[in-house]
């Protein structure tokens, strides 16, 4: 599109980000002030994303809303990493195993974003959140496990630049650099991260690291989490999962360049050598 720039490209994205964490739709003056940019420009780069697809305009309130065809994007993206077909069996397994809730988050370009889950609690009581957005690191258990794998300063500097005030937490949220520090020293010790009512109120996790093999100086790339609620989930049982999770851990490092894998075939074959 001429005079389409790098600038407009990255509003584009920006609009996206917004009309994704509202699915029901916002009018044009909304989506300008929210990123303060001129309702003209805005009106053009949204003219834009409704022609290739990716935003509807409702022709009755004039809202404009993200289309079905984000998500598409997304679940072609983990198609091609072969989640379903290597880490879900293995998520699975872990959930009906420890009757909670497993999470896996990516590592991608500085930050984690959770992708695929599974519910193995059959309480009516559970914690069963939605997937598809970053993790807050210094308040979460695959945040802080994560944040261990890197050098203090660079772990630090990295949350510094996120900000302490993350979207989700819960009162025993850190909220100083000194917290911080003296978490990363223990979640390094131990092994794993651990959160009681710190993303959220009510919910406790443990989580350990994935690697990108078994090999020594493999690089983390993925996070595995137990969770649920916190009065069901209290310290003692989260470390009487560590065995489980670490296995389950185990199993995906062992499999886990996901990408290189062309048929599920190939990688059940991987994980029974």
């Amino acid at each position: 599109m001429t005079g389409f720039s790098l600038n407009s490209a990255e509003r584009c994205l920006t609009i996206v980000e917004l009309l994704v964490s509202h699915p029901e739709g916002m009018p044009l003056t909304a989506i300008s002030a929210s990123l303060e940019m001129p309702a003209s420009a805005t009106h053009r780069l949204l003219t834009v994303l409704v022609s290739k697809g990716y935003v509807r305009q409702d022709e009755s309130s004039n809202r404009y809303a993200p289309t079905m065809a984000i998500a598409a994007l997304g679940l072609r993206l983990l198609s091609s990493y072969h989640v379903a077909d290597v880490c879900q069996p293995i998520l699975d397994e872990l959930a009906a195993r420890s009757g909670e809730l497993v999470r896996l988050s990516f590592v991608d370009v500085g930050r984690l974003i959770w992708i695929a889950k599974a519910q193995g609690s059959k309480s009516n009581l559970r914690y069963d959140p939605i997937a598809g957005h970053d993790v807050p690191l210094h308040v979460t258990a695959m945040g802080k496990a994560w944040l261990s794998t890197m050098a203090e300063q660079d772990a630090v500097d990295l949350v510094k630049t996120l900000g302490y005030t993350a979207q989700l937490t819960g009162p025993r949220a850190i909220k100083t650099e000194a917290e911080l520090r003296r978490e990363l020293v223990l979640t390094r010790e131990r092994g794993f991260g651990v959160v009681e009512e710190e993303a959220e109120a009510g919910v406790s996790a443990i989580a350990m690291v994935v690697y990108d093999g078994l090999h020594a100086g493999a690089a983390p790339a993925a996070a595995l989490s137990i969770a649920g609620p916190s009065v069901r989930v209290t310290r003692d049982r989260l470390e009487s999962m560590v065995p489980l999770l670490r296995d389950a851990a185990d199993k995906l490092s062992r499999v886990w360049n996901v990408r290189s894998y062309q048929t599920s075939a190939a990688c059940a074959a991987s994980l029974a050598a």
